[in-house]
């Protein structure tokens, strides 16, 4: 298989959550949150990543805090456009004024339809790419976990996102079989908020609830029923308050997102064929993205499908790292439309 090396070339993992860019020879370069400020009187933009996201819940009326993707597609294409141009200069900070135009291997969700993946391209091509070329998040969550994507054995990735999570079977270099649901993180998150409304009527934000999965969150029965304090606003006073939650509790009201990514890994091995599941049943199946971090997750998914479970070595970058790496193949993507999507191939 021929090789080709881009320097200057870029991957993108477009993440619901975070943006991670990545260099080859260089690494991972780019980790901001994939957060936008926007004024609304001059349509400027205010501030894009880290800044931003400090900014959510403390704007004054001018200002809005936008997350142009929801869901693992882009939600707003303007805001996307700006904040991906944003992350490009800033990885290539150091590079010449005369260089080339970067090109861009950018993940899309295995699910998306030819119209959301041709946004992604056009959005990428606006914030000053070349030539944008997509590949499936679950197959660069792969080659990022150092799975043998090429060699003909099957293997087994889940990749737990902000806005999806993507679980897929590939041998050969491609998938033999996926399921993307829009189940993952930030529901884990919505459901810890929805939670705390429910039965202590208190309004707290996305970054504390996010602070609470991190802390004592657990996709099964926690080992130690450990206990944190959360403040936010009591809805019956309006005035601030402090409550004491449990590993317990919150393990409870992450249940439903659980069960669903677990039914999505369930409906994946029911469609692979009988050689591949063999493979997968003597490698296991490999944990990426932020969600596979949740304590307990790989114990709880082992148990139900009777499988070994591994959390990758570096689960929140090898989207990224494999989206890079994936540079080395772009003729390989240009010819195999189960791996390089549709429109790519127009």
């Amino acid at each position: 298989m021929a090789r080709f090396s881009f320097t200057q070339d870029l991957g993108i993992d477009l993440g619901t959550a975070n943006t991670l860019v990545y260099i080859k020879g260089k690494g991972i370069v780019v980790r901001e949150p994939s957060v936008v400020a926007r004024n609304n009187s001059t349509g400027d933009i205010e501030a894009v990543g880290s800044d931003a996201r400090n900014m959510i819940g403390r704007t004054p009326g001018n200002i809005s805090v936008i997350r142009p993707m929801k869901d693992g597609v882009i939600a707003d294409y303007d805001t996307t456009a700006s904040m991906m141009k944003y992350y490009i200069r800033l990885a290539q900070k150091n590079r010449s004024a005369l260089a080339k135009k970067p090109n861009v291997m950018v993940c899309v969700p295995s699910g998306i339809t030819m119209v959301e993946e041709r946004a992604v391209i056009d959005a990428t091509k606006q914030a000053g790419a070349k030539e944008a070329y997509p590949i499936a998040e679950p197959f660069a969550a792969a080659i990022g976990a150092g799975l043998p994507v090429w060699e003909p054995t099957g293997s087994m990735i889940v990749d737990i996102g902000g806005g999806t999570t993507e679980v897929a079977i590939i041998s050969l270099g491609g998938i033999v079989t996926s399921q993307s649901i829009r189940t993952a993180g930030d529901d884990m998150d919505d459901a810890i908020i929805q939670y705390i409304r429910k039965k202590y009527s208190l309004m707290i934000g996305e970054r504390s609830a996010e602070a609470i999965k991190m802390d004592i969150g657990n996709a099964g029965k926690p080992e130690e029923n450990s206990s944190m304090d959360i403040r936010g606003r009591d809805l019956l006073t309006g005035l601030p308050k402090t409550i004491s939650v449990t590993a317990e509790e919150i393990a409870n009201s992450l249940r439903d997102t659980v069960v669903a990514i677990i039914d999505a890994v369930k409906n994946t091995l029911e469609k692979t064929p009988p050689e591949l599941s063999a493979d997968v049943m003597d490698r296991g199946i490999v944990l990426s993205g932020g969600g596979a971090l949740l304590k307990g997750l790989d114990e709880v998914i082992s148990e139900e499908t009777k499988m070994p479970v591994f959390v990758a070595d570096q689960p929140l970058d090898s989207v990224a790292i494999g989206t890079g790496k994936a540079l080395e193949y772009i003729e390989h993507f240009k010819s195999h439309p189960n791996i390089a999507s549709r429109s790519s191939m127009d």
